[in-house]
């Protein structure tokens, strides 16, 4: 029986006839790197090699690396595979990596969403024999409502918030949620304040996508700026004595996790936005039929369900062992919120 041509080991997804890994989690010579959260682009690979938007993101995150930047649909060859990055729509510059070899393809999702967001470039469909996919949100209770409709939801709140003469402090990750929050928040209702490692972020980010004037939260910030307007804070800002200046606030978090009222209680948040950037359980359905393909391998998420549903309906499913956290891994580190 011939190796297979994606295995899974203890550094990660690797590529035997290429010798080179997809996401490592543990460092080596040669990683192509679908996106930049830190679960999936980790410090200490020799080489880097992702799409060119997602270059100044991951070295903002992991400082001087060896990285070349790739173009969609651009085909490179390493040691007779081919490789290809296609639009993942999960954050902006996040890939999956298509990989071909001997007639035999693969793609790798990393993270995905199947909505366009206004940010990323939105998620194209990829052929493949086997597709590797997350399953974050992999339950049938995940059905998200349109993007237009819950930022409908969220801005009505800000301005009601305003009305009553309170802050309005809403909190997202750092990389990719912040940047959706803020596209579509409506600057006619107020202005918008960022913590620090939101607003560092959103700096690497304006050369790649528009993005609202934004007002970055300092220690000469003065207490009454608030008053009306909304902030825009990483999820560890809340309970820590930053978030007190802002009194009187009212908190909200974006998030799929919001869908349950449970997951609002335990972070004491006072209303949440069911937002996520990846595929509810309908989104991942109709993205792995789209491929065409009849191996689907589990890697993140609720692996078990979702793979066992996928063999009932007929696909040949299992799950694989990973790293990878989801939306709990699109967290910040805590150096950049010490930063």
């Amino acid at each position: 029986m011939k190796p297979p041509l994606l295995a899974f080991n203890k550094k990660g997804i690797y590529c035997e006839a290429a010798d080179v890994y997809l996401d490592p989690w543990k460092p080596v010579d040669k990683a192509i790197i679908s996106h930049g959260h830190a679960d999936h682009s980790r410090w200490g690979n020799k080489k880097y090699i992702t799409h060119h938007s997602n270059v100044p993101i991951i070295k903002h995150r992991l400082g001087e690396i060896e990285v070349s930047g790739k173009e969609w649909n651009e085909t490179f060859t390493i040691n007779g595979v081919k490789f290809s990055l296609h639009p993942a729509g999960h954050i902006i510059g996040s890939s999956q990596i298509r990989v071909e070899y001997k007639g035999e393809v693969w793609v790798f999702t990393g993270d995905y969403k199947d909505e366009d967001d206004g940010v990323a470039v939105p998620y194209e469909p990829v052929k493949c024999h086997t597709f590797i996919t997350e399953c974050t949100f992999g339950l049938p209770a995940f059905k998200w409502q349109s993007q237009a409709e819950v930022f409908s939801e969220i801005n009505n709140w800000w301005q009601q918030n305003k009305e009553n003469g309170q802050t309005s402090v809403i909190f997202g990750y750092s990389l990719g949620k912040a940047q959706r929050l803020l596209k579509h928040l409506d600057t006619s209702i107020g202005e918008i304040y960022t913590h620090g490692a939101i607003e560092n972020m959103t700096e690497v980010i304006r050369p790649l996508s528009e993005m609202p004037e934004t007002t970055r939260i300092t220690r000469d910030t003065k207490n009454n700026e608030f008053k009306g307007n909304i902030v825009v804070a990483p999820p560890s800002a809340h309970g820590s004595p930053w978030i007190k200046k802002m009194v009187a606030y009212v908190t909200a978090s974006a998030s799929g996790w919001m869908t349950f009222r449970g997951a609002r209680r335990r972070r004491a948040i006072d209303r949440g936005f069911v937002l996520s950037d990846h595929c509810d359980w309908q989104g991942l359905l109709k993205s792995i039929k789209a491929t065409g393909a009849e191996k689907v391998i589990c890697t993140h998420g609720y692996t078990d369900i979702f793979s066992r549903y996928l063999r009932e309906i007929g696909y040949d499913a299992r799950t694989e062992e990973t790293q990878y956290e989801g939306e709990m891994g699109e967290e910040e580190s805590k150096k950049e919120i010490e930063n």
